[in-house]
């Protein structure tokens, strides 16, 4: 690990009128670090998740991230411009619905070749290569090049998500349930490649899951949620195995009892 922080999050709050999304959120995140965020539904992780990743706004509080030159800047204080580059340069987002996070009317190397042509790439050879080489990354068959997403199984469609978010390098990535709705051998050969791939590329991702055996594959660090707060967090290891707070027990034993 590389002692510079990529993230650091400093009393992160998101309320709903009188309701809390997420508060007194604070963490560090470092390059090529993994950081689950779990919990049951309701418990604030999918609001931390779209407020770390500039979906929406925070009540308070501060995300600043390290800028390639070294600069850091509060996400919250970037000009639109500059977040819409952020997010098709630097970062990944994996949606839990593939069609949310793909255009289902165009093929699949048209998916990835967006991606490109959004950081000012205009070789239509080079961008096809490199679509070719990025389905065959996450084992999608060259053939299906020309095919649109809509003719694609959940896996696929999944896998060609995740091809399109890294086809340009990014930093950091935040995965929303990337395996949920998936059936379990489907699921299963998705968290190889996903792991094998964040390893590979020296990734930092922020996953949210409910499912503890994702985190315990993916995740360095995890913090677990409960009413919009951050109850426990630790190494994903020393969370599960000696879990300290009643409610982390409770959710760690209902797992083991399935």
């Amino acid at each position: 690990m590389i002692d510079q922080p990529l993230l650091r999050v400093e009393n992160l709050a998101r309320y709903y009128g009188d309701r809390i999304g997420c508060v007194d959120v604070n963490f560090e995140l470092y390059p090529g670090e993994v950081l689950a965020i779990v919990g049951e539904s309701g418990s604030g992780k999918t609001t931390l998740l779209n407020t770390l990743s500039a979906n929406i706004e925070p009540s308070s509080g501060a995300a600043h991230y390290r800028m390639r030159s070294g600069e850091w800047r509060n996400i919250y204080e970037l000009s639109e411009a500059e977040r819409r580059f952020l997010t098709r340069t630097d970062w990944g987002f994996v949606h839990q619905n593939p069609a949310d996070g793909l255009r289902m009317t165009v093929s699949a190397g048209a998916n990835v070749g967006e991606r490109l042509m959004a950081v000012g790439d205009r070789h239509y050879g080079r961008i096809r290569e490199t679509a070719i080489d990025w389905l065959g990354r996450v084992e999608i068959s060259s053939d299906r090049i020309d095919d649109q997403p809509r003719s694609f199984s959940g896996g696929m469609r999944q896998r060609l998500q995740i091809a399109r978010n890294l086809v340009t390098g990014p930093r950091l990535v935040f995965m929303d349930e990337p395996t949920g709705g998936l059936d379990v051998s489907v699921q299963a050969r998705l968290l190889d490649l996903l792991r094998g791939l964040v390893a590979d590329l020296g990734l930092s991702a922020i996953i949210v899951t409910h499912d503890l055996a994702v985190a315990r594959l993916l995740s360095h660090r995890m913090m677990v949620m409960k009413e919009g707060r951050v109850i426990e967090a630790g190494l994903t290891d020393r969370v599960l195995d000696d879990p300290r707070e009643p409610y982390t027990q409770l959710l760690v034993s209902s797992i083991l009892q399935v």
